[in-house]
């Protein structure tokens, strides 16, 4: 067992405490695979009622996966990447199909594999920390981990403007279009987490009555500009409007998705609307999959991680270069499915 998260039973609450301070939390496989076994136990387990998931020291909540491994993975034969992916998709199934409630507290930064983990929470807290992007266009990656299925589910077109542009947006954000179900103060989480595992029975009432009226969002403010700029499915229309309207903000969003990976954007929106239309989340994580396998054997990851995270320069050159150059054929060569014996499976206890 790893010591990177801790598994434990408290008083009739199965914990799952994040613990990996100097990278802010973010995922290996050894922690996606204890998760898996903690879970999985504890689903049998009549003693425990519920499961908590927060971080223990340090700064929060979780900041993402293992990046340089994918991309080191993908520098070479892919394997370890596809591991990864497979054993982590699987995380955020089983957490998604869980029979007992959970909560996770949001607490701090909630970007990648962290959204992974606390979304398909039935509760999940945020608070004035909170700090919530989904940014893998701009490491030439998409937004996966289940954002095919929770972003398109948003109000409106917020979810494909946070997958395009890999915007940050802050725990009233979250609870005013229900990423987040709960809001309290930071300064509240002790006691609440106290007051749960005290009477596990109540942990809905308890997190209800120290819910809190988040300050205004500003996400609100942006809401009609969002759903008007961002309302196709196609970059180039998307551009197009944006280029159109001449105002500051639009501008501003122009600007952004310059930066960004045009392949992993025109992936990003096609993601979207498939997920939309699905009615089963393991067939989102099956698409989610076979789209991490193609696009880690395509240049942009590689050149994105080495630009953001290996180098620092902020300057990756995305190949192709423009979104006219993404064409449709390239796309449709990204969605294709994977061989049936290479395809993504929940874990044996969940299937059929």
């Amino acid at each position: 067992m790893t010591d990177q998260v801790l598994t434990l039973i408290e008083n009739g609450i199965g914990r799952i405490r994040l613990n990996r301070p100097k990278a802010l939390h973010a995922l290996t496989l050894e922690m996606c695979e204890a998760i898996n076994e903690a879970l999985l136990a504890w689903r049998k387990d009549d003693a425990v009622a519920a499961i908590m998931i927060d971080h223990a020291e340090g700064r929060g909540f979780c900041a993402g996966g293992d990046i340089a491994l994918i991309a080191n993975s993908a520098k070479a034969d892919c394997v370890e990447a596809e591991h990864f992916f497979f054993v982590e998709y699987r995380m955020n199934h089983l957490l998604f199909v869980y029979e007992k409630p959970i909560v996770a507290f949001m607490d701090g930064i909630v970007m990648g594999g962290g959204v992974g983990i606390s979304l398909p929470a039935r509760y999940r807290v945020a608070t004035e920390r909170t700090v919530f992007a989904m940014p893998e266009t701009g490491i030439g990656l998409f937004p996966d981990v289940g954002g095919g299925w929770f972003l398109p589910r948003l109000p409106g077109r917020i979810g494909a403007w946070l997958a395009a542009t890999g915007a940050r947006i802050d725990g009233a954000d979250c609870r005013v279009i229900g990423i987040a179900t709960h809001y309290m103060s930071s300064d509240r989480l002790e006691a609440v987490k106290d007051a749960i595992l005290a009477h596990p029975q109540n942990l809905f009432a308890i997190l209800n009555d120290n819910a809190e009226t988040p300050p205004p969002s500003n996400l609100e403010a942006m809401r009609p500009d969002i759903d008007r700029l961002f309302a196709s499915g196609r970059l180039e229309d998307i551009l197009t409007a944006l280029d159109a309207d001449g105002g500051e903000w639009a501008a501003k969003q122009r600007a952004v998705l310059n930066g960004k990976s045009p392949q992993t954007i025109k992936v990003a929106l096609r993601q979207l609307a498939e997920g939309a239309a699905m009615t089963d989340f393991a067939d989102n994580m099956r698409m989610e999959y076979g789209l991490a396998c193609h696009v880690i054997r395509r240049p942009d990851l590689v050149e994105g991680v080495r630009a953001v995270i290996f180098d620092k320069d902020n300057a990756p050159k995305w190949n192709p270069a423009t979104p006219e150059g993404v064409t449709d054929a390239m796309i449709d060569a990204i969605f294709a499915p994977l061989q049936p014996d290479r395809q993504w499976t929940p874990l044996p206890d969940l299937q059929g």
